[in-house]
């Protein structure tokens, strides 16, 4: 029997609206199957069903429209599944593009801001520790629980606009104490025992511990304490591709692990071999093969991303025969865009793919070559979403094969 509280009970009389009962009668529905106690409320939410998989991801956010429904909490969008901004770019059914600026539209008229990023914690959206938010996107997930403190279950498509709607959510999974605690420990090797540069180093190492301690919480030790939140962006990132990863602790560096945590826990070993083993996993493509493009930005690329790429590129030209995506947020976008020392990303030809991802949004018009990245999760998915030669490697390896049309040794 679930324990409700004067709010669920005015929010299931329907004493906040039509919109806000049917949403919370669907958390009832999930409550009771996840074993829930007793509801708490959230302080934020981010929608993954803003993303168009097909008709009924439109009805159901009009039927809330339609009844009047507003979210009371902030509320962000995810990515969408193209980029509507530049529709030029679009290589996939154009229908689509209709479809997905009707679902965005509907969003916005809920009263949710469309951000249309899986990074929103990057610049606009910042949960404080032990806050709970109700968070859908896994790069979001993980990074919200593991590097911020905060706490969100995992929240898919739907269930993520009824806690919006209703600012409440079922004290389950990783928003309870007990579910937060450690049950491995994980020894990772240092980069330089390695011998990887630090961004191949903590792709790799987030896509070998996914699949190491798939659905599992992990004390990692062996992390570099100076790791920077984009680099346990792209561990969690790749982490939550290959297993489903929604939290982890990394010793001396996560805000949670410090706390005392039992002992005894197993422990799981992730050696050099098994990260040189993921990247040629992840890095099909040889030498000299013929290249399409390059696409980076997955999770989405962070103002100092940005600033490092530029930083990369300066004083060099890339070859016509290859194209290079970078997907960000609109607004870091524009800040983009408007910085003067970012001039070596326009001199390079680097474009601007807001509101989508590219593993996810089809851009690349050259059909013949490969697809480069320093992303893990894009390494993952892209090879099935859409059916191209992808490859993994540093930025660096990167630059230098959009320098020479081919992959670089």
């Amino acid at each position: 029997m679930i324990a409700l509280a004067p709010i669920d009970q005015a929010l299931i009389e329907g004493r906040h609206g039509e919109a806000a009962r049917r949403a919370m009668a669907i958390l009832m529905r999930y409550a009771d199957a996840c074993g829930a106690e007793r509801f708490v409320s959230v302080e934020s939410a981010h929608i993954d069903g803003c993303l168009y998989h097909g008709p009924s991801s439109i009805d159901f956010a009009r039927r809330f429209v339609d009844l009047g429904g507003q979210v009371c909490v902030p509320t962000t969008l995810n990515v969408a599944a193209v980029d509507v901004t530049h529709p030029e770019w679009h290589c996939g059914p154009p229908e689509l593009l209709g479809a997905q600026d009707e679902l965005t539209r509907l969003h916005v008229e809920l009263g949710c801001v469309p951000t249309l990023t899986c990074a929103p914690y990057q610049r606009m959206l910042r949960p404080r520790f032990g806050q709970h938010v109700a968070w859908a996107e896994s790069n979001a997930i993980v990074f919200v629980n593991s590097v911020l403190g905060a706490r969100t279950d995992r929240y898919g498509d739907f269930a993520d606009l009824c806690a919006a709607l209703t600012g409440r959510v079922p004290l389950v999974g990783l928003h309870r104490d007990a579910d937060r605690v450690p049950q491995c420990l994980v020894d990772l090797v240092s980069p330089d025992h390695a011998g990887l540069p630090r961004d191949l180093y903590f792709a790799a190492a987030g896509y070998v511990l996914g699949k190491r301690v798939p659905g599992l919480v992990p004390m990692l030790r062996g992390l570099p304490r100076d790791a920077g939140e984009d680099e346990l962006k792209s561990l969690g990132a790749a982490g939550a591709s290959s297993g489903a990863l929604a939290l982890f602790h990394a010793e001396g560096i996560t805000p949670e692990a410090g706390r005392g945590w039992p002992d005894g826990l197993p422990v799981h070993r992730i050696t050099a071999n098994d990260l040189k083993r993921a990247i040629a996993e992840l890095c099909p493509v040889a030498p000299g093969e013929p290249v399409a493009a390059i696409c980076l930005g997955t999770p989405h690329y962070s103002l100092a991303e940005f600033r490092a790429l530029s930083t990369a590129v300066e004083g060099r030209e890339r070859s016509p025969a290859v194209a290079m995506f970078v997907s960000t947020s609109r607004d870091i976008a524009a800040a983009v865009e408007a910085d003067v020392t970012l001039a070596p990303l326009r001199a390079f030809g680097v474009a601007l793919v807001v509101d989508t991802c590219t593993y996810l949004a089809p851009v690349v018009r050259e059909q013949a070559g490969a697809i480069l990245t320093n992303s893990a999760k894009y390494a993952h998915y892209g090879p099935g979403n859409l059916q191209r030669r992808i490859g993994l490697m540093t930025l660096e390896r990167c630059v230098r094969s959009a320098e020479l049309g081919s992959v670089a040794p």
